[in-house]
């Protein structure tokens, strides 16, 4: 027998019983079936550096969704859980709390004894994401958890960069990178944010050897850079150069000759035509330094200073020696002008430093062949991006694609698996650590330092996590491809790119089929949430507050694929009354319940029909919503289908019958009110975990936990149109008619006759009960029509009928009479005194102008007011 619900509800307290009561019972587990077909989502794994955030929150919520929609219809449902290492982002903890607390650095240390530090670092804080994640509800199934560094993710990692170094995908060698010197890396394009700046062009005169008084002008951005130019390039078809071609010229503050090139990549329309070339520090000079055989001189070092290239300025950080070495053109009259220029610099995504591309001896992923499959699969619609306007930007993306720099200078990750001789200098490559050199059998071998861009791993995630690379894993086998890959837009080129030219590439499949993309939270001003504004709110505190529920229902409503969303905490207020509204209803319910089981009667009422054919023919709109991703449309119809259907309505057309003496009819009523709010919880419960399984728990129930209930499906023997319009014909009534009740502030205990006028009499007949208790009236008559004193009743009217209630019945004419007259007079008086004060010349001369636009707006609303008021009277 079902047990009682308490007065209030306390999501506190409930949420974290429900919690271990389903993790206790392998709720969350994904089981493999044969029989069910699978349905896997991966969870985009958050940093171990990590709090839960309201983005996580968000993600979080929309993956669990769909989830437990899932496993409710009837799949094999995984949902693998799993924390990121994050690399740079980790070991920048990690360095800081050395600083901090112990003021040592890594090298203190040395590198085995840092990195003790940092896995002690992520034992301590690696879990309290996980825990933050079960506070909000998320149906994962923990005993698969995956960490991007576990031994099994590690092996795999190795494998594929063995595999594709064999292939010759993978290959070292000294190219342009992205280089933050504040973190000391390289970075991947992808890792590089751009930002409009200020800046300027600095026009240098570069000196033609044996032509006094003859100089190339170049522009450039970055003066600084020009210690290391080995070339001047012209474009072969300009007139203006053509003569200087194979000549050379002086870089000035060097004083050494190098010489002018004639290149196609010059545009002889921008600046002078001529352009320094810089092949340690600039990608498309380092191109044409290669077509040219151009020296590369590599003059800043790791740290942004100049190095032992940069002669006199050799010490100076880079901007430093920009002031000096401009001021010393200038000094030779080398300085021909300075322009200002707005331009777009590179910043390092993780700390915001301009990045510095410099040549450095690197490893890379050769891109091209990888990147045809990858656009093939999107494409051919194999992957679909939901909302699909982001697939444009995977494909334009992924058509431009560079090889992707995957070394890292860093100590936490996986390093590279690269051994170098030290006796014959080759390379042995090896998924274990070799011993010997492959090629001359020595033992004078050491690995690279370097280790693998965080993004390496985490792209192998989607198959990594299921056993790969052993192809028999039988998780592998029975859940990969994954279903649906949920994850914000700001990360399609990061991770979403990597992942599926890796599954692609690695498995012959695309590792997931939905790429499910939703925006980003913004504050209640529409601003991004971050540390520097100090606008981010914890999602924790929100749900301690409203309760988890609360928080979910706030973070899917209003939300709609792709478009970013605003966070309103008072929002939170609303769901929690929502909350409220299910938990009274069911108590209500569970007060007047005698049945110990939920099933519909034989025989239904008209209103009965009413509330089940609608409940019928809002599932598969849900359901729709649901497969279509339209989460926020889905949970809207959910809302509108409990608070308005069953608990406005439908508990009150059955209250004549639960508080009745006709036992069959009470019996009849808690069947039909168990049996739509059992569905309706159904409905409910991927959205709202918490409350609906602890309110089935308490209702006559089969089976042991709600999260495991089948999904709700159309019936067609429950769906009934007549009956259901029948009954909102004569609802518009009764809301009609209390809406015009309402204006004229008549009680709910003052009865009044209602006549109602209709074509329906039949179905105005059957509805009769309800008109007499919901629309408050002693006595309905139900006619063709309409009555010969209309013109001195109060009408109401809707598409079908129009309602009449005498006058007499709904006031006391006398006393609402005087009650007017005083209302009159009162707003006559306060008019009188604002005009009093309108036509003062002090008052409008000295008061601000908004204060007396205001003044003059309520004199005009007062004059509206007692308008109404003297028509009202005149009528009466």
């Amino acid at each position: 027998m079902n047990r009682e619900l308490s007065k209030t509800y306390e999501p506190q307290e409930v949420e974290s019983r429900i919690y271990g009561m389903w993790e206790r019972n392998g709720c969350f587990e994904g089981r493999r079936d044969p029989d069910k077909k699978p349905f896997t989502i991966v969870m985009p794994p958050p940093n171990v550096t990590g709090q839960l955030h309201m983005g996580h929150a968000m993600d979080c919520t929309m993956q669990d969704i769909l989830i437990r929609f899932k496993r409710m219809e009837g799949y094999a449902a995984l949902w693998v859980p799993g924390t990121d290492h994050a690399g740079i982002a980790t070991q920048i903890k990690v360095e800081e709390a050395l600083r901090t607390e112990e003021g040592l650095t890594r090298h203190d240390l040395g590198r085995d004894k840092f990195l003790e530090r940092v896995w002690d670092w992520k034992a301590k804080y690696g879990g309290r994401i996980v825990e933050q994640q079960k506070k909000l509800g998320a149906s994962c199934d923990w005993g698969r958890a995956r960490f991007t560094m576990d031994d099994g993710l590690s092996a795999a990692v190795r494998h594929v960069f063995v595999e594709m170094y064999n292939k010759g995908l993978i290959y070292k060698g000294s190219r342009i990178i992205n280089w933050c010197p504040h973190c000391t890396t390289a970075l991947s394009d992808a890792e590089v944010e751009y930002k409009e700046k200020p800046g300027h062009f600095w026009h240098l005169k570069y000196p033609i050897k044996g032509e006094p008084g003859r100089y190339v002008i170049v522009a450039t951005t970055r003066p600084e850079t020009m210690l290391g130019d080995t070339g001047v390039a012209v474009n072969p078809n300009d007139d203006r150069y053509r003569d200087l071609v194979g000549k050379t010229c002086i870089l000035p503050l060097m004083d050494k000759e190098i010489p002018i090139v004639a290149d196609e990549y010059v545009d002889m329309e921008f600046g002078t035509g001529c352009v320094k070339m810089t092949p340690a520090h600039d990608p498309n000079d380092f191109e044409v330094g290669v077509r040219h055989n151009l020296e590369s001189i590599r003059v800043l070092d790791d740290s942004g200073k100049i190095n032992e290239n940069g002669g006199k300025y050799q010490g100076m950080d880079r901007y430093e020696a920009r002031k000096a070495i401009v001021a010393d053109l200038d000094a030779l009259g080398l300085l021909e002008k300075i322009t200002e220029h707005t331009h777009n610099v590179g910043t390092c995504y993780r700390c915001g430093t301009d990045v510095e591309p410099l040549i450095s001896a690197q490893w890379f992923v050769k891109m091209e062949p990888l990147a045809k499959e990858a656009l093939r699969v999107v494409n051919d619609g194999e992957v679909k991006f939901v909302p699909d306007r982001f697939s444009k930007i995977y494909t334009n993306w992924m058509e431009n694609v560079h090889d992707w720099c995957i070394s890292r200078q860093l100590w936490w990750g996986h390093r590279i698996p690269a051994w170098t001789c030290d006796d014959c200098g080759r390379m042995t490559v090896s998924e274990t650590d070799p011993t010997e050199c492959d090629h001359c059998r020595s033992t004078h071998i050491h690995q690279e330092e370097d280790v693998l861009d965080t993004w390496f791993s985490s792209a192998l995630w989607p198959f990594s996590t299921l056993g790969w690379p052993d192809e028999n894993a039988e998780d592998y086998q029975y859940f990969y491809p994954t279903d649906v890959l949920v994850t914000a837009y700001d990360i399609i080129f990061f991770w979403v790119a990597r992942m599926i030219f890796s599954g692609c590439e690695h498995t012959k499949k695309p590792p997931f089929h939905t790429v499910f993309i939703h925006g980003i939270i913004r504050d209640e001003k529409g601003r991004k949430m971050s540390k520097s504004l100090g606008n981010g709110i914890d999602p924790l505190v929100i749900a301690e507050q409203y309760g988890a529920d609360a928080l979910r229902f706030n973070l899917v409503t209003g939300n709609s694929p792709g478009n970013d969303m605003r966070f309103l905490p008072e929002k939170c207020e609303a769901m929690r009354n929502f909350a409220n509204k299910i938990w009274n209803a069911s108590r209500f319910l569970m007060m007047n319940l005698t049945i110990d089981k939920c099933e519909l009667p034989s025989t239904l009422e008209l209103e009965d029909k009413w509330i089940l054919s609608k409940l019928n023919s809002v599932i598969p709109e849900i359901t729709e919503n649901m497969d279509k991703y339209e989460l926020g449309v889905a949970a809207q119809k959910v809302y509108d289908f409990i608070w308005d259907s069953y608990c406005d309505w439908y508990i009150e057309l059955c209250k004549s019958r639960l508080q009745g003496g006709d036992e069959a009819a009470k019996v009849q009523a808690q069947q039909v009110l168990c049996y739509v709010l059992t569905e309706m919880l159904k409905l409910l419960h991927p959205f709202m975990p918490f409350i609906t399984e602890e309110i089935w728990q308490a209702l006559p129930h089969e089976g042991e936990y709600l999260m495991l209930q089948k999904w709700p499906e159309y019936r067609a023997e429950l769906s009934f149109p007549e009956e259901e319009r029948a009954m909102e014909l004569v609802m518009e009534a009764i809301s009609a008619v209390r809406t015009r009740r309402a204006e004229m502030n008549v009680p709910p205990s003052k009865k009044a006759r209602l006549t109602v006028v209709t074509d329906q009499t039949a179905v105005f007949e059957l509805g009769i009960p309800f008109l007499k208790r919901l629309a408050y009236a002693d006595a309905v008559e139900i006619v063709t029509e309409a009555p010969s004193d209309a013109g001195a009743m109060v009408s109401a009217v809707t598409h079908e009928a129009r309602m009449f209630m005498p006058m007499s019945d709904l006031v006391d004419m006398e006393k609402e009479k005087a009650r007017m007259e005083k209302e009159l007079g009162k707003n006559k008086a306060e008019l009188e005194k604002l005009e009093t004060k309108l036509q003062n010349p002090g008052f409008i001369n000295k008061a601000p102008a908004n204060v007396v636009a205001a003044e003059q707006e309520r004199a005009e609303k007062l004059k509206s007011l007692i308008a109404k008021l003297e028509e009202q009277l005149s009528a009466m």
